[in-house]
C-alpha cells in the first residue's frame, strides 16, 4: 500500500505518517504507531474516538490494522499537509504559498464547527485535549480537518466535569486547569482555550517556535509577544493593515492602536 513505506509525509508523537494508494486508486495517509509508546492507548483512543464521527471538520477514518504489535491506521489523505506550514514565518516561503486573511478566517470557522461536532454533536462528547496548527490537516480545497486523536478522551454529553489523572497535550496550547487543578476543572472547555491559542498563532505570524527551540517559554504565545514588547520589536500583522492605514495610525495619538514600540520611551 505504502510502496515499503517509501514517501513520509511527517512524523507525530505516536509515530510516522506515509502516503499510500489503495487497490482502486484511492490515496490515503497510513499512520504507523510506535511501539513503545503509550502501551497502545493511544491506538484506542483513535479508533474508539474517530470511528464515531462524520463531519467535514474532522479526518475520516479509513481503517486500521492491528496484528501483533503493529498498529496501523489508514486516513483519507489530505494534499495540502498541515496548517502550521502556512502560518509561520519562514514555513510559508518554503511551502510557496501565503494564506490570506479571507483563507485563513475560513479555516479558523470550519476548526470552530468541527470542534463544536465533537463536543455537541456526537452522541458521546469527544474531547481532543491536543488541538494545534499541526493536528489541523487541510485538504484540495483548504478545508480544515481536526486530526489526531491520540490523546483523546471520550465522556458523557451530560458529564461536564472530566476527570485525568496526568497532563495530556503540547506546551503552548493546553489549559491552565489541565495541568493544574488549582486553576480549576478539566471540561470540553480545555479544547476551547487550546483552540483560542491556535487562532493567536494564526494571526501572529511568528516564526516557527518548533524549529530548534532552546526555551520552551518561547513555545507559549503570551511568553513570545510579552517578550517582544519587553524589547521594544515592532509588532504588527502582515498583509493586514495598507501603508496608508499604517501612516493614519502613527499619525493618530488617540487612535487607540498602537503600532511601534519603542523600548527609549
Amino acid at each position: 500500500m505504502t510502496n515499503s513505506f517509501k514517501d513520509k509525509l511527517g512524523q507525530g508523537g505516536y509515530g510516522g505518517v506515509y502516503k499510500g494508494k489503495l487497490s482502486d486508486g484511492c490515496l490515503v495517509a497510513v499512520k504507523l504507531l510506535n511501539t513503545s509508546k503509550g502501551n497502545g492507548q493511544e491506538f484506542i483512543n483513535e479508533v474508539a474516538s474517530i470511528s464515531k464521527t462524520s463531519h467535514v471538520n474532522v479526518v475520516s477514518l479509513l481503517g486500521y490494522c492491528l496484528e501483533g504489535d503493529k498498529r496501523v491506521l489508514i486516513y483519507e489523505f489530505m494534499p495540502n499537509g498541515s496548517l502550521e506550514k502556512f502560518i509561520y514565518k519562514g514555513d510559508t516561503l518554503k511551502s510557496g504559498q501565503q494564506l490570506g486573511w479571507e483563507k485563513l478566517y475560513q479555516i479558523a470557522i470550519g476548526i470552530g464547527r468541527g470542534l463544536e461536532y465533537l463536543h455537541r454533536g456526537c452522541s458521546t462528547r469527544i474531547l481532543h485535549f491536543d488541538i494545534k496548527p499541526h493536528n489541523i490537516l487541510l485538504d484540495e480545497d483548504f478545508c480544515p480537518k481536526i486530526a489526531d486523536f491520540g490523546l483523546a478522551k471520550l465522556c458523557p454529553k451530560k458529564q461536564s466535569i472530566v476527570s485525568m489523572q496526568e497532563a495530556r497535550g503540547t506546551i503552548g496550547y493546553i489549559a491552565p486547569e489541565v495541568f493544574n487543578r488549582n486553576f480549576g476543572n478539566v471540561s470540553h472547555k480545555s479544547d476551547v482555550y487550546s483552540y483560542g491559542m491556535m487562532v493567536l498563532e494564526m494571526v501572529g505570524c511568528r516564526e516557527n517556535p518548533y524549529a530548534g527551540v532552546c526555551n520552551t517559554s518561547d513555545l507559549y504565545f503570551p511568553h513570545w509577544i510579552y517578550k517582544r514588547f519587553e524589547e521594544g520589536k515592532e509588532f504588527e500583522l502582515p498583509s493586514a493593515v495598507t501603508s496608508e492605514e499604517k501612516g493614519n495610525c502613527e499619525e493618530d495619538d488617540h487612535s487607540g492602536l498602537v503600532v511601534y514600540t519603542d523600548s527609549s520611551n
